[in-house]
């Protein structure tokens, strides 16, 4: 064999093992960095979700006018000891918008059976608060507890205010642009104090502008449930954490307390310096409160299991 075969041969070598290296890189570099989602259908649309880890189940639900990615923070610390589950509420993120009346408690039901999820342990902030609430109610036999951050709540009055802002809103999404919309939102009292936060303003804006098309969703093609939270408050009877941020908006605090003093055994905290987005403005005090009522949970399910 000549001298240029051997170099020629060299080369192909050299080049194939190169290729394996980058290859072998770029799959740990995805494996690492990526979490793996999945679809499931329902009610004429599919609904994007992540599962990641063993143990028990606990179910992150977003707020409104963004997306699960919120739960960065807390997606894999929980999964390291719990089989951790989010997702993307129907009409936003990477779920399908709604084409026909849906309910956003059948949906999470319908999750839940998808990955046959018997009971789980749920944490909400805002409209997923509302969300994990009405399912409590509907499905009581499912929750282990809620933890409800920055909680809405189904059929409570807000003031007047507040609807008049959000409607102005959505008045400029119709008549304007998304665009312009999702510039008002980040500059609204529920966000402003996590827009002062230079570590997450980058990213809070982009999540909220790909959720832009929101403002035009047909609000009337949700079907709430009958009696509203508010209407029954008094019947809730799981576990329930309310954290909330100092410097929330007036009727969110309100809904906390109305949680923590008509709730029978609730419990509530309050998170110095923040706002509305408690989970990504103070992720590490966040996922502090939660791990040690979860603790909590278990202790008093075991000591009842005991007895």
């Amino acid at each position: 064999m000549d001298i240029k075969k051997i170099n020629f041969l060299s080369f192909l070598i050299l080049g194939g093992f190169i290729l394996f290296l980058n290859v072998q890189i770029f799959n740990q570099i995805k494996k690492e960095n990526f979490q793996e989602l999945h679809y499931f259908y329902h009610n004429g649309g599919s609904i994007c979700y992540e599962v990641k880890g063993i143990g028990r189940a606990i179910v992150f639900v977003h707020g409104g006018n963004m997306d699960s990615r919120i739960w960065d923070d807390q997606f894999n610390v929980f999964a390291e000891s719990n089989r951790v589950i989010r997702y993307d509420v129907r009409g936003f993120g990477k779920s399908d918008l709604p084409q026909q009346p849906f309910s956003h408690v059948e949906d999470l039901d319908c999750l839940l059976d998808h990955l046959h999820v018997e009971k789980a342990v749920f944490v909400g902030l805002s409209l997923g608060s509302r969300i994990i609430i009405d399912f409590s109610l509907v499905h009581p036999e499912k929750v282990e507890a809620l933890i409800c951050a920055g909680p809405g709540l189904s059929g409570y009055p807000f003031p007047q205010e507040s609807n008049k802002r959000i409607w102005k809103i959505i008045e400029t999404a119709r008549d304007r642009d998304s665009k312009k919309a999702a510039e008002m939102w980040l500059d609204d009292p529920y966000m402003k104090p996590a827009m002062e936060n230079s570590r997450i303003k980058e990213r809070i804006s982009q999540i909220v502008f790909q959720n832009a098309h929101i403002w035009l969703l047909n609000p009337l093609l949700e079907r709430p449930i009958k009696p509203s939270a508010y209407e029954r408050i008094t019947d809730i009877k799981i576990p329930i954490l309310t954290i909330v941020g100092e410097k929330d908006v007036k009727e969110i605090l309100s809904i906390a307390d109305l949680l923590a003093s008509r709730v029978p055994g609730a419990k509530k905290r309050v998170m110095a310096g923040a706002g509305h987005i408690i989970n990504m403005e103070d992720p590490q005090e966040f996922n502090r409160v939660v791990a040690d009522f979860l603790k909590s949970c278990l202790k008093k399910n075991s000591d009842r299991s005991a007895r």
